[in-house]
């Protein structure tokens, strides 16, 4: 529906942008710092590692100075588990906890709200060798214990905790790890035991506010054929509905979990498992948007022989994207893409904030939504960025559309504040407003520049979202 008037953001509106450790810091071994599963996954040809990231470990006081200067009242950013406690389950390293507090205290003077990840994709590496991580329910008490270390170090001065990054993307497309279908939704149960006890824990400790991170987008069909609409609203169940219901409902989406039991992959449910879920209370839903999903039916003779045909072909995604009998993802002819294949979709952002506040009716918090692309440092120092500030415009209207539609959105968190080391297509997949001056395998002086969407962000949040001309 269109508006004669859109209604302005909230004046208390959290306006930021995002990062992640293992993706920015560096200091990959410093201070006591452990691996991560992040940190000894395998890189794709031609891109680097995480190992010094931007070295924003050692610049944040730099980096959070641009971001005051952009304005921000925000800043989301994680902490390093594996840097808190770096044999996992053991002992606290002091230079860790020492770190964040730094890093708080200094959003702190600079007037910008901390809001902390507590897991984004860095699993320690020695519970992975040790028991086989989140396959294993120690895992669940392991994490538990480190998020009580958070709470009890620095909630007193974060307001805003979100658990665990884009669980969903971690099952549905690394789950091959678990070896089979019931092991997949094993260790997933696990998860959400794990993020239900920390955020029963959350509120018994400190008087922060926490919720779930998962990457959420509405799902169309491909067609209007009833089956096509019916796989849609399967494909929701299992890639938001079953984050998002056990977190704010403390129960499994009903349909999914009978087509589980009748493959007989349902995972295992122990006792008190189902009353943790049902008794963790998040305070909003966090979620990270990129483009809106689209399916169509495929019978389940059929999609088996989809997973044959990619399997043979060595075709990776289109393994991931395929469920016989249920759905296979396809590509939306009538949505826009970037240059990486990342849709650009700000109706959909409108759609999927409508469908999480008229379903779970939390406030809700938009931790990711970017444009990642290759920008150009150009000989006067300057970096123009038209695409990115359009991407960001569209989507920030969608926000006020969905507002006016009377969804009550907290804070727009766009991915990233700076560049950083994208998780498949290294520091070229360029995200952020301020430019660091590195590439894939010459690190160079890693000189911050401000590029062309870093003025008009800035503009734009001054005007509490109102400015949004060139």
């Amino acid at each position: 529906m269109d508006y004669k008037t859109l209604k302005p953001f909230p004046k208390d509106f959290l306006w930021g942008a995002s990062s992640s450790a293992y993706q920015c810091e560096g200091a990959y071994l410093e201070d006591g710092k452990t691996l991560s599963v992040s940190d000894t996954a395998p890189i794709p040809e031609g891109t680097t590692n995480f190992n010094e990231g931007i070295d924003h470990y050692h610049r944040f006081k730099e980096d959070i100075d641009l971001m005051a200067e952009m304005h921000f009242n925000e800043f989301r950013f994680s902490i390093a588990w594996p840097r808190i406690i770096p044999s996992g389950d053991g002992e606290v390293n002091p230079k860790g906890v020492a770190h964040y507090h730094e890093v708080i205290d200094y959003c702190h003077e600079k007037g910008i709200e901390p809001v902390v990840t507590l897991y984004h994709f860095d699993l320690p590496q020695v519970l992975q060798d040790k028991y086989g991580g989140w396959a294993d329910r120690r895992c669940i008490d392991a994490f538990v214990n480190y998020c009580k270390v958070c709470f009890k170090e620095y909630g007193s001065k974060v307001k805003y905790f979100l658990t665990i990054n884009e669980q969903n993307m971690m099952v549905l497309y690394q789950g091959a790890q678990y070896g089979s279908p019931k092991g997949v939704w094993q260790a997933n149960h696990h998860m959400l035991v794990a993020q239900a006890k920390a955020m029963i824990e959350c509120h018994k400790m400190c008087k922060a506010k926490i919720g779930p991170a998962p990457n959420i987008t509405a799902i169309y069909p491909a067609t209007s054929a009833p089956m096509d609409n019916l796989a849609a609203m399967d494909f929701d169940q299992l890639r938001n509905r079953l984050f998002l219901d056990t977190a704010a409902f403390g129960k499994y989406p009903e349909a999914l979990w009978n087509w589980w039991k009748d493959q007989g992959i349902e995972p295992t449910i122990e006792d008190g498992d189902m009353e943790a879920l049902k008794d963790a209370k998040p305070d909003f839903l966090a979620f990270n948007y990129y483009g809106a999903g689209c399916v169509k039916y495929v019978s389940k003779e059929e999609g088996e022989k989809i997973l044959k045909e990619a399997n043979e072909k060595k075709d990776f995604m289109t393994g991931l994207m395929t469920y016989p009998g249920m759905c296979m993802a396809v590509n939306n002819p009538l949505q826009e893409q970037t240059a990486y294949g990342m849709g650009v979709d700000p109706t959909g952002l409108r759609i999927t904030l409508r469908q999480l506040w008229e379903r779970y009716h939390l406030p809700l918090l938009i931790t990711e939504n970017g444009c990642g692309v290759k920008d150009t440092l150009e000989a006067d120092g300057k970096i123009h960025d038209p695409y990115r500030i359009d991407y960001l415009r569209r989507h920030i209207i969608a926000c006020r559309e969905a507002i006016t539609d009377g969804v009550d959105l907290m804070g727009y968190s766009p991915w990233s504040a700076f560049d950083l080391i994208s998780t498949h297509q290294g520091v070229t997949k360029r995200y952020g407003m301020i430019y660091v001056d590195r590439d894939e395998f010459d690190l160079k002086e890693m000189k911050r520049y401000r590029k062309d969407s870093f003025y008009w962000y800035g503009k734009c949040i001054a005007s509490n979202g109102e400015d949004l001309d060139d």
